[in-house]
Parts: C-alpha cells; structure tokens; sequence
C-alpha cells in the first residue's frame, strides 16, 4: 500500500515518527509520501525521507501562508527551489487555494479578502512554474476556491505539463472537479473521512479507479473506526476523535482501502494494487527508485502528449486574475 499524503513532518509526530513508519510497514504499508507545508516542514520532510527506504518528500509553501508580503514570499521560494534538488524529493506541495474561514491559526489576523486570494494565486502560480521547470508532481490543496483552481489549471501549458502528474489532495465531492480530473488526467485523493461522509461516498463510486489515490492525511482525518461513533448534540452530528486513537498514522491507509473496496464492490486487494500502482505513476517512483516497472509510465506519457518545451510551458503562465 502507498499512503500519498501523510505529514510525518508535524509535530503531532515529533517524538514518534520513526515507530509510526515502522508500524506502517507491519501492516503493508510500504511507502509514504511526507508533504510540506512552508520551510520548516518541507525541509522535516527531506530529512525524515532521507532516512527511510520508500519515504519520500515534497515541498512548497501552503496557501495559508500566502500573505507574508512579497519579498519574504519570494524568499521563500528560492529555499523551495534548493530543496527541490535533493534527490528524494517527488513532488511540489501541498500547494493551492483556500478560501475556508479558519478560526484558530497561527497568524494573529487571517482574513480572507481579495488581497489575500489574489497572493494565494501569485503564490500557487509560482509553484506550479517550479513543478514544470524541474519536472515534479504536483499535490494541490483546494477548498472553497473550485472556480479560481480550475482557473490556474486550465491553461493549455499547465494542463498540458501537469497530466499525469498532479493530484486533488483530499479531493472535494464536486463532480466538476472530477470532470476536469478526469478530462486532463488529474489524480483523485480520498482519505478518512470517506468513511464516515455519505456525500465523499457517492462522490468516490463515480471516480475511475485508474485515478484513485489513498491518502491518510496523518495526523488528520481519522477514518472510523478508530474514530468514535457520531453522538448528538445541539441538534447536530458531530464526530469525535478518540484521544486514544489519535493522531491519524499511516498504517490506518488499510481502513480506507478496504472501506473504498466494500463501498465499490471491488475486493480489497485490487484496490490496494492499483491505487498503489497509481501513486506509482503520479510521483514517478518507478523510475528512480526501482520498483520493479520500467520507464514505460513516463515514455508513454511523452508519447501522447508529445515532447515537452519546458522553457515554452513556463514562459506561457500567466499570474491568474
């Protein structure tokens, strides 16, 4: 099994990440992929991937921390590109826009206003000119921003260098979404909280399995069991973690892919293979760290989409307005 999206490099695992992979490994798991979020986790994430066979990292910068101002965000970007180098380093993210209301961050004043969207997409439209220049993956963080996503996306460059090679983390249940997703080759991320959202379920029946991904999202969104049960109060549902079970590990990416393969009908180790085989072919493992495959998936991929200009593609993107 392949956990896509798991941040080992927070401080939920501080003190215990190198037991976390271990469990993670008992149970099947064998390879993870540690987004970054800013600097500092980006660089954890390098660090932590450079211990461990099949761990793997990404970087870049999180469109929470997109209103820093331009010189410090331009800074910020060049320590991006220096950890893009190192050779364990898959992908670029998680990355994106979010235009959610968050009440408690670390930032004294966070208010999503134009300023801020319009620096998210400055933001998310340089990281994608790095993905393509240095020809990673990309991990995009989308929510509540569908309309301005699809935007940067649906250029013919990016949509164009970014086939294949890009996933909807966490992936709204929004069928344009998928629609564009499947049109352009874009990966479906689906985590824990499949497991106890009705709208994620009926949303996932209808994703390919061809672009499925399996995500935990760790320390995040816990999928039940371990998480508690719904219980009522003030008139609505609300699900509680258990303290025990919490944070989100890797190893639970097996409750997730039996929970897709009740929902779908599939048996169980069909979807453990191919979403394995999926994460395999967004991040180009295959071709660096020898899994076995050949260089067929990228071939293939050149060959339908024909030879890539890289210096074209990036001079094309254009800041979205």
């Amino acid at each position: 099994m392949f956990d896509t999206h798991c941040h080992l490099n927070f401080k939920a695992f501080k003190n215990s990440y190198d037991q976390v992979i271990k469990d993670a490994y008992k149970v099947g798991v064998k390879n993870i992929v540690i987004p970054g979020t800013d600097i500092e986790t980006s660089q954890k994430a390098v660090e932590i991937a450079e211990k461990y066979n099949g761990i793997y990292a990404t970087v870049g910068i999180h469109p929470h921390h997109a209103n820093v101002g331009a010189d410090f965000m331009s800074a910020h970007l060049q320590e991006i590109e220096k950890l893009i180098t190192y050779p364990k380093v898959v992908a670029i993210g998680e990355v994106g826009l979010d235009k959610h209301e968050y009440q408690n961050t670390k930032y004294e004043k966070y208010v999503v206003d134009n300023q801020f969207i319009n620096a998210q997409k400055a933001l998310l439209t340089e990281q994608i000119k790095l993905a393509i220049t240095y020809k990673k993956s990309l991990i995009l963080h989308n929510r509540e921003a569908k309309k301005e996503i699809l935007e940067a996306l649906i250029k013919p460059a990016v949509a164009k260098a970014l086939a294949g090679k890009a996933v909807f983390h966490c992936c709204e249940p929004d069928f344009e979404l998928l629609n564009f997703a499947i049109k352009h080759h874009i990966y479906i991320g689906v985590d824990g909280d499949v497991t106890f959202n009705q709208e994620k379920q009926e949303f996932i029946k209808k994703v390919p399995l061809d672009l499925l991904v399996l995500e935990t999202d760790s320390p995040y969104l816990l999928p039940r069991p371990p998480r508690k049960p719904a219980c009522w109060r003030c008139g609505r549902s609300e699900l509680l973690r258990s303290k025990k079970a919490y944070p989100n590990k890797p190893e639970n990416i097996k409750i997730i892919a039996k929970f897709i393969a009740q929902l779908c009908g599939q048996p169980v180790d069909l979807i453990k293979e191919k979403t394995t085989e999926n994460a395999k072919k967004l991040f180009f493992c295959n071709l660096i760290y020898g899994f076995g495959a050949t260089k067929t998936g990228e071939k293939q991929l050149q060959q339908k989409q024909g030879p890539l200009n890289m210096n074209a593609f990036v001079n094309q993107l254009q800041l979205p307005k």
